[in-house]
């Protein structure tokens, strides 16, 4: 594993320093201070000369990043997780013999540090740590690839990102982001009165949303489980149960292909209030944004890409509507099931015969209208077809009470007014099951335990979805999924991708 001979030539270091005593993989950092902390902290020094200061003594411990040794003195650029400190490394000022037999020896680029001194600003304006002493913490065996510049390789990145992270800065800012997303989200449905609970990653039936689900087997029980694809029917039960307002951050599971905005696991929250519609939930999304924006400090004209989203422009359209003003579908085809597949087929694009009326104006939306949405635009009213655990509306039963939020061309969230008649739902997933019968294989499976909890009454509730991941990705411009993911799902190799450079 490590044969490469300039990691055979690190490990020989290592070796002479065990040699001199020295630990190459300290475990009794002193460290007292970030770089971020220090450079703030001193950012009042003006002069250039080497005047120690007693109350002006620092440790500090990162990452070297640039290593320039000359003869008597060097300078070395650290990096920690807040930030990027020069450190000036004079010959006379360490313990005689470190500096010409350890330090310029020994020490080199991917090794972490700790180095103690005090402040001062170079001829060249840049605050810096004048070093009294250094120690190393951690000898990197395996060389940094392309010294300062980063990985470009994305295939790198992604399968390994310990080392983006070691030399990309903005994909930890990126990662931080989401980080602050995660506990905003939180802290503003806690502000609101919702409870945060757990429900169960393995189903014993794949339920909550259409979709393929991961199966696994449960020794113990003898049985097969499903990773879950959504919480959403155990987040239900414990409205049914009596309280009146949830929320669960965390992973859902979909066997389905990979792309740019698609990862087998992904992060969502989905919450659930009891006497509110899904028009609550509308208002409540609309004050979420506003939250992370302010929060984030982030612009509400906000870049994506080529594109530029506003935020202050939030919209409202029926589905069906949608067809004919965003998605330029003649009027008089939306409503007729034989007319859509021939336009379907007319426009080279596959259908299956055995979709239903709401299924085929589903495929009319999501050919022609999705990618158009640019602001953030809430679709409303989906067919009956489409959505199984949805509340028909009162107005026309053919609908339902469900929203989803669309921005940059991409959905966001998911949304209804639940559906609590548990005679509706029991048809309902008899209907799927008749679609799965039919080769859809993404069709919801029948529970009938949650059924079951319906029959004890769930006081009028909205619930939503919002993807975590997606959601990031706007707020950090970024266009793939797995750049907002710290290990996303990679194909697997048969050789080391992260051949190092100079051995060619």
């Amino acid at each position: 594993m490590f044969s490469n001979k300039f990691i055979q030539q690190r490990v020989e270091k290592a070796n002479v320093l065990r040699e001199a005593d020295i630990n190459p993989y300290s475990n009794n950092s002193q460290r007292n201070t970030t770089v971020e902390k220090f450079l703030n902290v001193n950012s009042d020094i003006e002069q250039t000369e080497n005047k120690r200061d007693e109350n002006r003594i620092y440790t500090v411990s990162g990452r070297i990043k640039l290593l320039r040794i000359m003869g008597k003195a060097s300078f070395v650029k650290i990096e920690d997780e807040s930030g990027m400190l020069q450190i000036y490394v004079a010959r006379d000022n360490l313990p005689e013999g470190f500096y010409n037999t350890i330090f310029k020896k020994n020490i080199e680029v991917g090794d972490i540090i700790e180095v103690s001194g005090f402040p001062f600003v170079t001829g060249q304006g840049e605050l810096s740590l004048h070093a009294d002493s250094l120690r190393l913490l951690t000898k990197a065996i395996s060389p940094l690839p392309e010294k300062f510049h980063g990985i470009t390789d994305k295939e790198v990145r992604y399968r390994k990102r310990y080392l983006d992270l070691i030399m990309n800065a903005e994909v930890r800012k990126t990662f931080q982001t989401r980080s602050r997303v995660i506990s905003l989200t939180r802290r503003f449905f806690e502000d609101k009165g919702f409870l945060e609970v757990e429900t169960p990653m393995m189903h014993p039936i794949a339920g909550g949303a259409n979709a393929k689900p991961f199966v696994t087997h449960h020794n113990a029980l003898g049985i097969d489980r499903y990773l879950r694809i959504a919480p959403e029917l155990y987040l239900k039960r414990l409205i049914v149960g009596g309280f009146e307002a949830v929320f669960e951050i965390n992973r859902n599971f979909r066997n389905e292909g990979m792309d740019a905005t698609h990862n087998p696991e992904f992060t969502s929250i989905e919450f659930y209030w009891a006497y509110k519609t899904y028009k609550d939930l509308i208002e409540i999304t609309k004050e979420y944004f506003q939250y992370l924006f302010e929060h984030l400090d982030l612009p509400t004209l906000l870049p994506y890409g080529e594109m530029e989203i506003n935020f202050d422009n939030f919209q409202e359209i029926p589905l069906i509507e949608s067809l004919t003003t965003v998605g330029e579908v003649p009027a008089e085809i939306v409503n007729d099931k034989e007319k859509i597949i021939a336009y379907l087929k007319e426009k080279k694009l596959e259908v299956k015969e055995g979709m239903n009326l709401g299924q085929l104006q589903g495929e009319l939306f999501d050919e022609f209208v999705e990618e158009k949405l640019i602001d953030p635009t809430f679709i409303t009213e989906y067919p009956v077809e489409i959505s199984p655990l949805a509340r028909r509306s009162d107005a026309n039963p053919e609908i339902t009470e469900r929203f989803e939020l669309f921005i940059a061309g991409r959905e966001i969230a998911n949304a209804f007014s639940e559906l609590n008649d548990p005679l509706d739902q029991l048809a309902r997933f008899e209907g799927q099951m008749a679609a799965k019968d039919c080769g859809d294989d993404e069709a919801h499976a029948m529970d009938t335990d949650f059924v079951e909890a319906l029959s004890y009454g769930m006081a009028p509730t909205a619930g939503q979805g919002i993807g975590i991941d997606r959601l990031v990705m706007l707020l950090t411009n970024e266009q793939s999924i797995r750049d907002v993911i710290l290990f996303p799902a990679m194909k697997p190799l048969t050789q080391d991708i992260c051949e190092d450079k100079e051995e060619e």
